[in-house]
């Protein structure tokens, strides 16, 4: 049998063909990956739809340190802060502190992800690897931008002068973001090179309480060892948290280096981590 011909293109009124339609043009590049990030942000952060609960056990332990530690430093006075009281000058180090908890174990949660095959389906698909990165990395951001929240809302309860000043609080809300998403990174970065949820776990409870303790977030640089001093120099966590001292308090504050800190810090973070996403699905 001889094949079928395809029907003609119809005429228009006046007897001419009509134009054949032409197929979508591809988004250049710069759009899609914007377009890309967000969808990954948005569904990382659907999962707090169906379970809220480490948001709830999370704001525990920073009221437990603004209500024992802060409360019981103000009243013995033993930490110099330049005239601030204590539960004042300790608030942003919570907040910096709780945000870098929840973003430091996030590396755990894509090496479930290589488990249960879901890492896979995500590295075939079109999207880069750095918009993977990148849209967890503000996810965490965005979760921590949550537990801050309710930190700033204890810390008025208990009577911390802070501001309310919109501006300020847009400042304090990038610093949260961009601080967690480089220690979400950094998750990811050793999950890349550890490759099992033990090993990060470890490794994850090994660091954190020398990142807190070797930043400014429970006593000012000045009183530091020389030691301590350098450690807190090259510390992320550092420059979050003045930043947020800076914006919250209104204490003296080095903003501009503070923020390309961070920046800097967020960028190498996604850039590194991004590297190492493929050798987790091998």
């Amino acid at each position: 049998m001889s094949a079928v011909p395809a029907a003609p293109p119809p005429a228009s009124a006046d007897g001419a063909r009509a134009p054949l339609p032409t197929p979508p043009r591809d988004r250049a590049g710069w759009r899609v990956l914007p377009a890309r990030i967000v969808a990954m942000c948005a569904v990382e952060l659907q999962k707090l739809r169906h379970d809220r609960t480490e948001l709830y056990t999370r704001a525990i332990q920073p009221a437990l340190w603004l209500l024992i530690f802060g409360e019981t430093f103000t009243r013995i006075r033993a930490i110099p802060t330049g005239g601030v009281p204590y539960i004042d000058y300790l608030a942003p180090g919570i907040i910096a502190q709780s945000a870098m908890f929840i973003a430091i174990f996030y590396g755990i949660q894509i090496i479930w992800e290589r488990d249960s095959g879901v890492l896979t389906k995500l590295l075939v698909t079109p999207t880069p690897r750095a918009a993977l990165v990148t849209g967890k990395a503000f996810a965490a951001g965005i979760k921590a931008l949550i537990q801050a929240v309710v930190v700033i809302v204890i810390a008025a309860l208990l009577g911390v002068a802070m501001t309310w000043n919109p501006l300020r609080l847009l400042g304090v809300a990038a610093a949260v973001i961009f601080g967690s998403a480089f220690f979400a990174c950094l998750s990811v970065t050793i999950a890349g090179i550890v490759l099992t949820r033990d090993r990060l776990m470890g490794i994850g409870q090994a660091i954190t309480m020398p990142l807190f303790f070797g930043s400014n977030a429970l006593y000012p640089v000045a009183v530091m060892p020389d030691w301590l001093r350098a450690v807190s120099a090259v510390n992320p966590l550092s420059y979050q948290v003045d930043a947020l001292r800076g914006l919250l308090l209104g204490t003296p504050a080095h903003l501009p280096l503070d923020f390309a800190v961070l920046v800097l810090a967020a960028g190498a973070g996604i850039t590194a981590a991004s590297s190492l996403l493929g050798r987790l699905a091998r």
